[in-house]
């Protein structure tokens, strides 16, 4: 003799595990690197308006700063670029010579020091104690 109503138990169990789940849906696309195109053009957007503006400040071409972070759209870069240019114009601020050297593209290795540096280094450091151990 089955009951031909639905069991409210099992409707809430049901319908909290589809809640669950679709709740989890934006934490496992974050997991696995997966991001929505509109979020990532809007991202992509914001960064490039914040990096044209610090080039500006720093002085840098916007040819520069096109070359340099060739990753970001042109046009968000240059808007930036031009608000602060007439930011600072406005406000006479004088630019910022940057202390950094400029970052690498994503994808280009960092240099490693070569090898004779290092055997450099570790027999002046051996010098250093031979020389410490003997005063």
């Amino acid at each position: 003799m089955s009951d031909p109503a639905p069991c409210p138990l099992r409707s809430l169990l049901i319908t909290g595990s589809l809640l669950l789940a679709l709740s989890g849906c934006d934490a496992v696309q974050q997991k696995l690197g997966l991001e929505a195109p509109a979020a990532k053009l809007a991202r992509d957007e914001a960064e490039g308006k914040a990096v044209g503006g610090a080039c500006r400040q720093s002085g840098r071409a916007i040819e520069d700063c096109y070359s340099i972070y060739s990753w970001l759209p042109k046009a968000a870069v240059y808007e930036g670029w031009r608000d602060m240019d007439i930011y600072m114009r406005e406000n006479k601020l004088e630019t910022v010579e940057p202390q950094l050297p400029p970052p690498q593209p994503p994808g280009t290795k960092k240099k490693k020091p070569t090898a004779p540096v290092a055997a450099e280094t570790a027999a002046e450091t051996k010098g250093d104690q031979k020389a410490d151990s003997s005063h």
